[in-house]
């Protein structure tokens, strides 16, 4: 497969995945995609990266253009072997020079992260925060009521004390920084979405 070839089925199957989803894909975004400075560029990739910057912030046509890229890509594997060769031989194809749609396909969509991501980091912070609890209301009471401790052993076990409550206070902080992150991240591609909705 050449290079030109390995362009234009990974584009192809872009607006394809953009028409689907009702997302609007432009002529100029399309031709962005092929942006190259290796020598085999299709147009002046000067006045190409003038032209997209006048228009379109990179930032949300990255976001965009790799959440079509990753949404594409597993369409095609649904659909049809070949078409899945085709993409891993486009892939291949490019790995060998410097393309622009090398840097849009290896970013990771937000929508590819589970949604779940952030809830399964809560409940391990909230599981460890139980057990934190269990063990000074339950099990720290019965040990330091044990008179064969050495003061050696009570010593560390005050540290253990210490570090146990250090814990259960990162544990709390990761909690909570997952359901921010998650609200942030969500926040984000919605006003993402009403801003490509209106344009």
């Amino acid at each position: 497969m050449q290079i030109r070839e390995a362009k234009d089925f990974l584009v192809m199957q872009t607006a394809e995945q953009a028409a689907l989803e009702g997302v609007p894909l432009s002529d100029l975004e399309k031709r962005m995609m092929y942006f190259t400075e290796n020598a085999g560029a299709i147009e002046d990739p000067v006045k190409l990266n003038e032209e997209f910057e006048a228009q379109y912030d990179s930032e949300e046509f990255e976001t965009k253009i790799a959440k079509l890229l990753h949404h594409a890509h597993a369409r095609v594997k649904k659909e049809s072997p070949e078409k899945a060769r085709l993409w891993s031989d486009a892939i291949r194809t490019l790995k060998k020079g410097d393309h622009y749609i090398l840097v849009l396909w290896s970013l990771q969509s937000t929508d590819e992260r589970s949604p779940y991501d952030s809830l399964k980091l809560l409940a391990a912070a909230i599981l460890i925060a139980l057990a934190m609890f269990a063990w000074q209301f339950w099990v720290a009471p019965r040990v330091s009521e044990t008179g064969w401790l050495s003061s050696a052993l009570h010593a560390l076990w005050k540290a253990l004390q210490t570090s146990r409550i250090i814990v259960f206070c990162a544990a709390l902080a990761l909690g909570l920084s997952a359901l921010l992150a998650r609200f942030l991240l969500l926040s984000r591609d919605h006003k993402r979405k009403r801003k490509a909705q209106g344009n």
